[in-house]
């Protein structure tokens, strides 16, 4: 059985999301807090697998607890809760650790979904975020071909095939899946996988999803 904590200033909701959370899923929701500093106290008393974490809170938010928590008990998994899709929030709680992040308002079995996902080693994006930053890498990536040939390349080189792996890691899909879905064999799609972690000089998933959507913010900045 997964066990799991809410962390959310606002009771209703942490109530709510507990209610539904176990009525729906065997996952034990095994404690609850409303800031950073009580998720901490909380990882302490218990033996967590998973926290969902919110963003805004007093006293600590979600991103500064999220780094403590992390360096304190690395295994533990940490989804981001919000209720508005901003990248800047979302590539801090990636940089300070998190497995990934969702919607408050999003249907409770696509939590459930996400909460076994990242416990079995997935990452959690929103597709829609994705489709927005890996649009914007694979412009940037077209931008640059067009230019000629002693112009800078695209700063991580990836070629078209990559972006499709790259975007399928952000969705969570295990090797296996991305055969699946891209008809190659096992072999072809972790060279590619090892080829994506050493041009964008990362080691695990929720590292080159970090850098993808940094490169993109930055490239947002500039226009």
């Amino acid at each position: 059985m997964i066990k799991a904590a809410i962390v959310e200033d606002q009771e209703i909701l942490r109530k709510s999301l507990k209610i539904v959370i176990e009525n729906i899923s065997d996952i034990e929701i095994v404690g609850t807090a409303e800031n950073g500093e009580e998720a901490i106290a909380l990882c302490e008393r218990e033996n967590l697998d998973v926290l969902l974490m919110d963003i805004q809170m007093p006293v600590m938010d979600g991103v500064k607890a999220t780094d403590e928590i992390k360096k304190r008990w690395p295994h533990i998994k940490v989804i981001i809760l919000t209720t508005f899709q901003d990248v800047t929030h979302v590539l801090n709680a990636l940089n300070a650790g998190a497995e990934g992040y969702i919607l408050k308002a999003v249907d409770p079995e696509y939590l459930v979904q996400g909460i076994k996902m990242v416990y079995h080693g997935g990452s959690l994006i929103p597709q829609q975020l994705a489709k927005e930053v890996f649009g914007q890498i694979q412009l940037n990536n077209n931008s640059h071909s067009d230019q000629d040939h002693n112009s800078i390349n695209h700063p991580y080189d990836l070629n078209h095939q990559e972006i499709k792996v790259l975007k399928c890691l952000t969705q969570g899909l295990s090797n296996k899946d991305i055969t699946e879905k891209m008809f190659l064999s096992m072999g072809t799609v972790k060279n590619y996988v090892s080829t994506i972690y050493s041009k964008l000089n990362v080691k695990n998933r929720s590292s080159a999803i970090t850098k993808a959507m940094e490169e993109s913010l930055i490239e947002d900045k500039k226009h």
